[in-house]
């Protein structure tokens, strides 16, 4: 069997007592949440004669089953 690698510059080094490798199934571990709409503040008063625009958009995440994603443990 084999499996797709990919490294990851995010991770701690290896070091003792890191969690430095991670192996699993991340489609099946990890949820992304994203949120339908973009929220839009017109703000036609502090930028006078330009008009400011403040845009937000909820999204999120989390681990949705802990059993299809493992972390590797390095000892010294």
């Amino acid at each position: 069997m084999t499996f797709p690698v990919v490294e990851a510059e995010d991770m701690p080094d290896i070091a003792a007592n890191s969690l430095s490798v991670a192996f699993g199934d991340f489609n099946r571990g990890y949820l992304v949440v994203d949120r339908q709409g973009v929220n839009v503040l017109r703000d036609p008063y502090s930028a006078k004669p330009y008009v400011l625009f403040y845009t937000t958009k909820r999204v999120g995440g989390g681990v949705q089953d802990f059993d299809a994603i493992k972390l590797l443990k390095f000892s010294t």
